[in-house]
């Protein structure tokens, strides 16, 4: 076999191939869950985080592939996200995921890298594969998925000295530094023994993260809970990887420590569900990942009609 760095960017036909492979492989291990649409591939190939340098590599013949994300961030110079480590079903079984593993780890070596994590669906190939390779469960969560199609539940009624706004695209200026604020309330949230370090949060930063989704092809909305003072006290993100697709990803949803019990996570969460049905008539289902430690947030998506999906966790090995 044999396996080769891919250009970055890579071409039209390495991207069609990528995507292959990962239809394949979700068809196999995850029946129940639609496999990526071109659009999110090529964007998340086409376009690297600006905290991250991307290495990417596949095999022969549309086989396997492989994606790492080393990061550029001093307080994370030491770490790196292995983002994919894909085979086709039709050519499991030979050694290539270890394969594919070795160009990964020559390269972790090679930056100085101690530690490299990456997030796997349980009970399937992708755990036994990673705790074979020696990687350890360091946060346990779950993947939640709420039927957008269905009867929604009630609004919540209106917070007294709270008013909620809605930004899709990027946040607007006046409006980045409180929402960059809000952003640092996730520092309490579980992490679990993730070894990567968080940064700290600025209008800046803020600004990036949204302009990557746009770059990628996608969308982003987020809906604030504000106050007359121009705080931003709560806050959740919605994103659509592919616009056309009938799925999107429920991202940070946070409420500033000083404005917590009031009901501000449920009627951000209600205001964005209204929203994507008016937008989006097509969208279907939005999924979203929790830590199994944060039990507030999982009562909150609970009441909204999230259901459990599947289990999942961020693995971590030590290099």
């Amino acid at each position: 076999m044999t396996i080769r760095a891919l250009p970055l960017p890579p071409t039209d036909a390495q991207i069609d191939t990528w995507t292959a492979v990962l239809t394949a492989a979700r068809a196999a291990d995850l029946p129940r869950v639609p496999p990526p649409a071109r659009t999110e591939v090529a964007g998340r190939l086409r376009v690297t985080p600006a905290r991250g340098r991307a290495a990417l590599w596949a095999a022969d013949a549309g086989t396997g592939i492989a994606a790492l994300i080393l990061f550029r961030d001093e307080a994370n110079a030491h770490t790196a996200f292995l983002d994919v480590l894909a085979v086709h079903p039709d050519a499991r079984r030979r050694g290539l995921g270890r394969a594919l593993w070795e160009q990964v780890r020559t390269e972790l070596l090679a930056h100085g890298r101690t530690s490299v994590s990456t997030l796997v669906d349980l009970g399937g190939p992708g755990q036994a594969f990673a705790e074979s390779l020696g990687f350890v469960n360091v946060l346990p969560m779950a993947w939640y998925e709420q039927d957008v199609t269905r009867q929604p539940p009630p609004a919540a009624a209106p917070v007294p000295g709270y008013e909620l706004r809605a930004w899709h695209g990027l946040v607007p200026d006046d409006w980045a530094a409180p929402l960059a604020t809000a952003h640092g309330a996730m520092e309490d949230a579980p992490t679990g023994d993730i070894d990567e370090k968080s940064e700290t949060w600025t209008p800046d930063r803020l600004h990036a993260a949204h302009r990557l989704i746009l770059d990628r092809g996608g969308e982003i909305t987020t809906v604030a809970a504000v106050t007359g003072t121009g705080e931003v006290a709560a806050y959740t993100e919605l994103v659509l990887p592919d616009p056309a697709g009938p799925r999107a990803l429920q991202y940070d949803t946070v409420v500033a420590p000083a404005h917590r019990g009031r009901g501000l996570g449920r009627a951000v969460k209600l205001h964005m569900l209204e929203l994507a049905r008016r937008r989006y008539p097509d969208l279907g289902r939005i999924a979203t990942t929790v830590a199994d430690e944060n039990t507030a947030m999982r009562a909150v998506n609970e009441g909204l009609g999230y259901r459990l999906d599947r289990p999942a966790a961020y693995y971590q090995l030590s290099l």
